[in-house]
């Protein structure tokens, strides 16, 4: 599967980003996969080699870019070494949805200059941080986003002035949130608070509940689920060919 390296200029500086494009020729539409947490890493390269398999180009960014050459994560201990920690939680408050969408208009805007990239809008899909980033990014750039996936994806629907179900009424992506069970992070009530708000809003958006815990459909995770990664990659490939073409 072909993969290139480079960087994307942002109002900040200059983002690593790694470019996934399927074998044989394009254009294909463009796509840009949000990691968790841990940020970029190889896990994450080897799952955006398979989503570009489905036939998409796609681009993993660097979120944690402004930390310099900060050191990689191991994501399945991260949460329990209280350093990394606390320098995980550091670097994750950095990326405010101000910061989200201003990196991505840049990404979009490279996707758009880019030979192996057609069309002027793009799909989202995110992990954890990542899945809120994916529904943030829908609606602060209406525009540009217009199919947005989210899988076990936090902080999706809260009483923080920020949370991205508040953007409802400016979306005009279909979204699919695939959440996982007995997860803090997103319970059952946001799950209920998302629906309310996407309904409302008239947003065509489908939301489903995984039998597994959060972190399922991520190789590397510690709760990483099998069945449920299977069924993670089967909702996108249906997805991005209904709401990406």
């Amino acid at each position: 599967m072909p993969r290139i390296t480079d960087t994307v200029t942002t109002a900040d500086g200059d983002c690593p980003v790694s470019l996934h494009t399927p074998d044989g020729g394009g254009p294909w539409r463009g796509i840009v996969m949000y990691p968790d947490a841990g940020g970029a890493r190889p896990t994450f390269r080897a799952m955006a080699d398979k989503l570009a398999g489905y036939g998409y180009a796609v681009l993993v960014p660097d979120v944690y870019y402004r930390e310099g050459d900060w050191a990689p994560f191991t994501i399945a201990t991260a949460f329990d070494d209280d350093v990394e920690r606390r320098r995980l939680f550091s670097f994750m408050a950095k990326v405010t949805p101000e910061v989200m969408a201003a990196d991505a208009t840049a990404f979009f805007d490279y996707l758009a200059g880019r030979p192996e990239v057609r069309g002027d809008t793009f799909g989202t899909t995110g992990y954890c941080m990542g899945g809120r980033t994916s529904l943030v990014l829908a609606g602060r750039l209406p525009d540009r986003v217009s199919a947005a996936m989210s899988f076990h994806g936090g902080g999706l629907a809260t009483d923080d002035p920020h949370s991205p179900h508040l953007l409802a009424d400016q979306m005009r992506a279909a979204v699919y949130v695939g959440a996982a069970r007995s997860d803090r992070s997103f319970t059952t009530e946001d799950g209920e608070r998302l629906e309310k708000a996407l309904t409302s809003t008239g947003v065509e958006h489908t939301i489903e509940w995984y039998p597994a815990f959060h972190g399922f459909a991520v190789p590397d995770n510690g709760p990483y689920d099998e069945p449920a990664a299977r069924r993670h990659w089967e909702a996108m490939r249906s997805f991005f060919a209904t709401h990406l073409v």
